[in-house]
């Protein structure tokens, strides 16, 4: 069965940095657009990045832009998110998700076929 195995997430302080990685399994990766999603305490799910099959178009939420890089390696079947200059609101639970339309990837969660279980992110100020 398929499965994203996110990791990465953790405690770190105003301006700091995390790296999130999201491993994947039983789907053909270089098939799947991969996108990152957040969700906070009593908030919705939302939007933070996407990347397209073959990493050659990328989408990032307004919040997050240049800030956060989304990048992929198809021989691992990894995406990765790289957060760097790390701010308090940007705490949540980040979920990894993949979506078969490789070329199109999308800010609907509805979506997206499937996901990961979460990592938390937790910035301290």
């Amino acid at each position: 069965q398929v499965q994203l195995v996110e990791s990465g997430g953790g405690l770190v302080q105003a301006g700091g940095s995390l790296r999130l990685s999201c491993a994947a399994s039983g789907l053909t990766f270089s098939n799947y657009a991969m996108g990152w999603f957040r969700q906070a305490p009593g908030k919705e799910r939302e939007f933070v990045a996407a990347i397209t099959w073959s990493g050659g178009r990328t989408y990032y939420a307004d919040s997050v832009k240049g800030r956060f890089t989304i990048s992929r390696d198809n021989a691992k079947n990894t995406v990765y998110l790289q957060m760097n200059s790390l701010k308090p609101e940007d705490t949540a639970v980040y979920y990894c998700t993949a979506r078969s339309s490789g070329y199109f990837p999308s800010v609907d969660p509805l979506r997206y076929d499937y996901w990961g279980q979460g990592t938390q992110v937790t910035v301290s100020s």
